[in-house]
């Protein structure tokens, strides 16, 4: 699956949970558990790493004067 079809699949599935989730008295807990496994399956199965930051310089050590 490209990336852009993994986008477009998760931002359906997240549309969706909004839509069902946000209404309370208009879904059944039916709905619920097919929204949420609809989030589900809608995540990446092998998620890329995230890329490491490298460490932040120290600050500069302060000079002491005598």
């Amino acid at each position: 699956m490209t990336p852009e079809e993994q986008i477009a699949k998760m931002t359906k599935a997240i549309h969706q949970a909004i839509k069902v989730l946000g209404d309370r008295f208009g879904s059944t807990p039916g709905d619920d558990q097919r929204t949420i496994q609809m989030l589900k399956d809608s995540l990446p199965v092998n998620p890329a790493p995230a890329p490491k930051t490298p460490p932040a310089p120290p600050p500069p050590s302060e000079q002491k004067e005598a």
